[in-house]
């Protein structure tokens, strides 16, 4: 198949590009320089000349905190650079799998999210993101939206500073000796090497819809820092961090753990346990 990702030297894009190759599709990887979603006829533009038969959106505003200093320009992308590229997909008659966020949800819940839960959104990043699912989902027919959590992969993400968690807790321990974590939130850890996977099979579907799409399992950021830990053979003293020792500047849910229920439902889910993905990539990590 013919294959657009969008925001392909991202830490996500740039995995999707090697799994949909992987897959032997015939991939064109967009970056910023090639298509601006805020601008609709760039978008029709690119599109109409590549003229995919699947468009995979991993592109976004994502900064938590710039987004909530910024929520119109965060809005102009999330929400209705998103709309711009439902449009445009819809017209070449296109399949848009568009990528969207745990965050939706407030995190009051307690128990694993399903896809028929209603979403709250505590912050800007959230509410511009929901509005983005709800533009894919009005606009065109063959679309698949899915939600994902706490994601990380072999690409540097720039907009956190280069360093996903992982590699954050592997340089704290190297540094510092003793590292100090949250064990108040709870979320599960996604590799993007196995979410790139998960809208592979998921393009060769006709199931549209809507999708929880995270690791099996759950744990708290002190657990993920455990286990990255163990499996690496880190010595570090791993302490749990104190009450408000690293206060939030924006609202973020306490809770936002997924269940791939309508994935499982149609005998699509390809996730293991996070615990796998995490020993995957410190596999690979360390033979690079």
């Amino acid at each position: 198949m013919k294959i657009a990702v969008i925001g392909a030297n991202g830490q996500l894009g740039s995995d999707t590009v090697i799994a949909f190759k992987g897959n032997g599709d015939e991939v064109t990887p967009l970056t910023h320089s090639d298509i601006e979603l805020q601008d609709v006829e760039s978008v029709s533009t690119c599109l109409q000349a590549v003229r995919p038969q699947v468009i995979v959106n991993t592109a976004a505003m994502h900064h938590v905190e710039k987004c909530e200093r910024e929520p119109e320009k965060a809005f102009a992308v999330n929400g209705l650079g998103t709309r711009n590229l439902a449009m445009v997909a819809r017209d070449i008659d296109a399949i848009l799998i568009h990528v969207s966020t745990d965050y939706v949800f407030d995190g009051s819940k307690r128990s694993p999210y399903e896809e028929s839960d209603v979403p709250f959104p505590l912050n800007a990043y959230g509410n511009t993101k929901l509005s983005g699912e709800c533009f894919v989902r009005s606009t065109l027919e063959k679309h698949f939206v899915l939600r994902t959590s706490a994601i990380y992969g072999r690409c540097p993400c720039r907009a956190k500073g280069g360093l996903n968690f992982i590699d954050l807790m592997l340089k704290l321990a190297r540094e510092r000796g003793e590292v100090r974590v949250v064990d108040s939130e709870f979320i599960t850890p996604t590799s993007t090497a196995d979410l790139g996977r998960q809208m592979v099979a998921l393009s060769r579907s006709e199931y549209y819809g809507l999708y929880h799409a995270t690791a099996e399992g759950s744990c708290s950021w002190h657990e993920f820092a455990k286990e990255v830990f163990a499996i690496s053979g880190t010595k570090v003293n791993l302490k749990v961090a104190g009450p408000n020792e690293f206060p939030a500047k924006v609202p973020r849910p306490k809770y936002s753990v997924l269940e791939n229920r309508e994935l499982k439902r149609h005998k699509l889910n390809i996730f293991k346990q996070w615990q796998d993905g995490v020993r995957e990539y410190l596999y690979f990590a360390v033979r690079a």
